[in-house]
């Protein structure tokens, strides 16, 4: 299974937009949603049927015994996260939000008034309408972006192992969500936007990527707003032997296809043919990949 990663060092640069587009023009029999955070492509990817939900539990969580507790406030003392509380009654707790399941207040009280139990942290989503699509949602207040997007990648290779491509719209930045998203695929597509912090956040993806080793491509979104950065773009590539894989002007039908729910590729629009011809360099230099 060949696997191209979509990414962008920024939100806003229409990268998912950009999946969403690439998935109906490979017509992909699997694709996945690794931004857990704020997941979206299931806006555009309609599915006809409900999802199979599994509980996703990340690091455990601190429950203190109040019957056991004697009050020896070493809990407290030696929690660096401020998770643990004393309420009017002079009852401990632990504030769940705030707790990080580290178990050192576990370790330290003197009566084992204190036990790690597991937290869900999320919800991992499989839909299997026309197309295996993978994806996650974590809850507010959790940690362990990045596990969960490791699930949400395992899901779809179980599910989906004899596809022959697997498109993956990771989430912006370059934190853990997006190096767990790196894991074992092929190529990234980088989407740019031609503005001083879109080149900025362009920059730092490629260079995340290129500690692991993973090669890139690099398309330009709304290119037509700024020209000048554009061609500060299309030089950076040039000159570091970066493929780049085309431009995508601004769009204004592009808030009208999105708000009816559909993709880029769904409509005759002028970003919609941009984007096929982004499209075909990417999948000629995927292939093109040993």
């Amino acid at each position: 299974m060949k696997q191209l990663l979509i990414l962008s060092g920024k939100g806003g640069t229409g990268k998912t937009t950009v999946a969403g587009a690439f998935i109906k023009f490979a017509a992909a029999r699997a694709y996945a949603d690794c931004d857990v955070d704020a997941p979206n492509l299931h806006l555009v990817m309609r599915q006809s049927k409900a999802p199979v939900r599994t509980d996703y539990f990340g690091l455990p969580k601190s429950l203190i015994d109040t019957e056991k507790c004697i009050g020896c406030d070493k809990c407290r003392q030696h929690c660096r996260f401020d998770a643990i509380k004393v309420d009017e009654k002079g009852r401990y707790e632990v504030d769940a939000f705030a707790c990080e399941g580290c178990g050192v207040c576990e370790f330290v009280c003197p009566v084992s008034a204190i036990t790690m139990y597991p937290a869900k942290a999320g919800d991992l989503m499989l839909y299997t309408d026309d197309a295996v699509f993978s994806t996650a949602q974590l809850l507010m207040g959790s940690g362990t972006s990045g596990k969960l997007v490791t699930e949400v990648k395992n899901q779809l290779k179980t599910a989906a192992g004899d596809a022959e491509l697997a498109i993956v719209d990771g989430s912006p930045g370059i934190g853990c969500p997006v190096i767990a998203s790196l894991s074992g695929v092929d190529m990234v597509l980088v989407v740019a936007e031609p503005s001083v912090s879109g080149i900025s956040d362009m920059e730092r993806i490629i260079k995340t990527a290129g500690i692991f080793g993973v090669k890139v491509t690099v398309c330009i979104n709304k290119c037509d707003t700024n020209l000048k950065n554009s061609g500060v773009i299309e030089l950076f590539c040039l000159e570091r032997n970066i493929p780049f894989a085309g431009r995508i002007p601004f769009d204004p039908d592009v808030v009208r296809v999105t708000n009816a729910g559909l993709s880029i590729a769904d409509a005759d629009c002028v970003s919609g043919r941009a984007a096929k011809g982004v499209f075909d360099r990417t999948m000629e230099l995927l292939m093109a990949e040993s």
